[in-house]
């Protein structure tokens, strides 16, 4: 019997009842870190300026790929998948909202209040894109279930 993968940490967050609110407050603080560690790279290590293109790609794949964390875990389950998307990108707003007052040019460049709309819309695209992927799925499950029983049923009705 194979263990349920869990992220590095998340026994820390066992007492969050749900599944979906411990994914996503342990992502966003995973997205908060690089976030930080973003911004410090950019405005306190002048050495690394040349390297401005690469640094942002690095650092936006890497927010990419820790994003994915509750779509691929709660690809099954649309509205786990939104919960947990929430919740992290919830997380990271309040990480923002905090280095707007350390970063003052931060909030010239996009508010709190848009970069909380920006994920809500996201995960809800997503995870209404995969609702509607299981639910297509779904259907043509049953379509195909049903036509195989009609045939092995015995072929073409008589008539007399």
């Amino acid at each position: 019997m194979m263990a349920r993968p869990q992220l590095p940490g998340m026994w820390w967050f066992l007492w969050l009842r749900k599944a979906s609110l411990r994914t996503g407050v342990l992502t966003g603080i995973y997205l908060s870190f690089v976030f930080v560690a973003w911004l410090f790279v950019a405005n306190r290590v002048s050495g690394l300026e040349p390297f401005a293109g690469a640094r942002n790609l690095v650092a936006g794949v890497i927010m990419v790929l820790l994003l994915a964390i509750p779509v691929l875990r709660f690809r099954l389950h649309p509205e786990k998948m939104f919960l947990a998307g929430l919740t992290a990108w919830t997380v990271l707003t309040f990480t923002y909202i905090v280095a707007e007052t350390h970063f003052t040019l931060l909030g010239s460049r996009m508010g709190a209040l848009h970069v909380f709309m920006l994920g809500a819309v996201s995960y809800g695209f997503i995870a209404v894109f995969h609702w509607v992927v299981l639910f297509c799925a779904e259907a043509r499950h049953r379509h195909v279930i049903q036509t195989g029983q009609t045939s092995v049923a015995g072929g073409r009705p008589h008539t007399n």
